[in-house]
């Protein structure tokens, strides 16, 4: 069983920056895939950024691209998501998500919730305007 502890969220002004970090407790974790999603208040989860267990591969939603970096420490267990330019649609609770890949996959990364089998308790993130 995969634990995942995300912290660094807060509130922060529009423009500004935070960087969110997703722990986890699985020695194996550098097998694993690791995706951000987030979650406002009505509104179902949705994808954010996701990066596979050897780093090479990366993917973002639209809405952040070329504001927010995904980034993986193998070695400290730890999966990372710097946000710069924050805007007030921003707004969510953080998600870190982990899965084993399919035939460990070193590519591998998943869009949809469904891909991911573990989950954090996720981390507020509040963008004042």
């Amino acid at each position: 069983q995969v634990q995942l502890v995300e912290s660094g969220g807060g509130l922060v002004q529009a423009g500004g920056s935070l960087r969110l970090s997703c722990a986890a407790s699985e020695r194996t974790f550098s097998r694993y895939a690791m995706a951000w999603f987030r979650q406002a208040p009505g509104k179902e989860r949705e994808f954010v950024a996701a990066i596979s267990w050897s780093a090479t591969n990366t993917n973002y939603a639209d809405s952040v691209k070329g504001r927010f970096t995904i980034s993986r420490d193998n070695a400290k267990n730890t999966v990372d998501l710097q946000m710069n330019s924050l805007k007030a649609e921003d707004t969510a609770v953080y998600y870190c998500g982990a899965r084993q890949p399919p035939n460990g996959n070193m590519y591998y990364i998943g869009l949809r919730t469904d891909d991911y089998e573990y989950w954090g308790q996720g981390t507020q993130v509040t963008v004042s305007s």
